[in-house]
C-alpha cells in the first residue's frame, strides 16, 4: 500500500478502485500484460512468489494467479525452473517470440507506413464450422478483418507470424487448408477501392468507440498528472496503473489492423490513444520501475536490473506529437 504522507491523485485512484470492482477477471491476460511489459526487461523470468505479492493491491488473490500462471505453462507462454523451495517462471521461447511481436506494436513511437499491399489469408479447403470459427477469433486477435467467410486481410502483419501464431493457437489442422498471398491493388477504373476494402473487412465505427473509452478511462489520470508539478504519484500506484495501461492498450491493440492514415477517417482516435499511452508510460516509469527495485525477486532473492530495452519504449521522435 502506499507510504504515509503520501496522496493517490483522484483520478489514478478511481481507475484503480474501477478495476478491483468490476466483477470478473482474466487473471492470465494481466499476467501476460506484465510479463511483456515488466518481467521481460528484467530477464524474461520472476520468482511466483514475488508475482503474486506484485499483483495483490490488485485484488488477484494468490489463488487465482497461480490458476492462471499454471494454465499459461500448459498453454507454452511459461515454463517453471525450480531453486530450492521456490520456483521461477520463464518465458518460453515461443512465449518470448510472440512477446517480442507484441512490443513492436505496443511501443512504437509512430504509426506503420504502408508498402501498399494486402496481406491475405484464403481457405482453399473445406473448414468445419468450429474450425472456422476458431480461425476468425485468432485472425481477429491479430488484427484481420474478413472478406466473405473464405478471406481474412490485413494491410501490413506478418504472414510467417501469423501462421505461427495459428500453430500456437493450436490450428496446426487447419494451417494446411489455407493460402497465404500478397496483393497488389491492380487500379482498375471502376473497381472497389481500398476504402471500399476496409469498410468492407472492419467496423471501424466500433473500434473507433473503444479507442475513444480508453482515452476518457486515461486523460483524466494524464490531466492529473500534467497539472501536479512534482508529477507526485506514489510507487506503488505508478505500477499498478502501468500494468492496467498497458493491459488495457495491448488488448485495443490486437483488435486493430494498423491501418495506415491514408485509410482511415480524419482525426482517428487511435493516433490520441497512442500518443497519450506514450506520454503517461513515461510518466509512470521512474516511480513504477522503483516499485519494482524494491518488490521485484528471483526465486535466488535476487532483483535484476531492468535492461536498456526499457527505455528505447515510446521513443521521443514521434511525428504525432506535434498534433497533440
Amino acid at each position: 500500500m502506499p507510504s504515509p504522507g503520501t496522496i493517490v491523485l483522484s483520478a489514478a485512484q478511481k481507475r484503480l478502485d474501477d478495476f478491483r470492482q468490476q466483477g470478473r477477471v482474466q487473471a492470465g491476460s494481466i499476467i501476460i500484460s506484465v510479463f511483456g511489459d515488466a518481467v521481460l526487461p528484467r530477464g524474461s523470468r520472476i520468482w511466483l512468489g514475488s508475482l503474486i505479492q506484485l499483483l495483490k493491491p490488485l485484488d488477484l488473490n494468490e489463488r487465482l494467479i497461480r490458476t492462471s500462471v499454471f494454465r499459461l505453462a500448459k498453454d507454452e507462454w511459461l515454463r517453471t525452473e525450480p531453486i530450492g523451495r521456490r520456483t521461477d517462471y520463464l518465458l518460453t521461447p515461443s512465449g518470448h517470440r510472440r512477446f517480442e511481436e507484441a512490443s513492436r506494436h505496443i511501443y512504437a513511437s509512430s504509426a506503420p507506413l504502408w508498402d501498399r499491399r494486402w496481406r491475405l489469408i484464403v481457405t482453399v479447403g473445406e473448414l468445419a464450422p468450429k474450425e472456422r470459427e476458431a480461425l476468425r477469433q485468432a485472425l481477429f486477435w491479430q488484427g484481420f478483418g474478413t472478406l466473405g467467410g473464405d478471406c481474412f486481410v490485413h494491410p501490413s502483419a506478418d504472414l510467417s507470424a501469423a501462421f505461427d501464431a495459428l500453430l500456437a493457437e493450436g490450428l496446426a489442422g487447419t494451417v494446411g487448408k489455407l493460402k497465404p498471398l500478397l496483393a497488389a491493388d491492380a487500379q482498375f477504373g471502376n473497381a472497389a477501392s481500398d476504402v471500399d476494402m476496409v469498410n468492407g473487412a472492419w467496423n471501424l465505427e466500433r473500434l473507433a468507440g473503444v479507442y475513444e473509452g480508453f482515452v476518457e478511462r486515461y486523460q483524466p489520470v494524464l490531466d492529473e498528472l500534467r497539472a501536479d508539478a512534482s508529477g507526485d504519484i506514489d510507487d506503488e500506484s505508478a505500477f499498478l496503473l502501468r500494468v492496467l495501461l498497458i493491459h488495457d492498450y495491448r488488448r485495443l491493440l490486437l483488435r486493430d489492423p494498423e491501418l495506415p492514415d491514408v485509410l482511415l477517417p480524419a482525426e482517428w482516435p487511435g493516433q490520441k490513444a497512442r500518443l497519450l499511452c506514450k506520454e503517461l508510460y513515461r510518466r509512470l516509469l521512474a516511480p513504477s520501475e522503483r516499485h519494482l527495485d524494491a518488490h521485484f525477486q528471483l526465486a535466488s532473492g535476487q532483483t535484476p536490473p531492468a535492461s536498456q530495452l526499457l527505455h528505447e519504449r515510446f521513443r521521443e521522435d514521434d511525428p504525432l506529437a506535434e498534433l497533440a
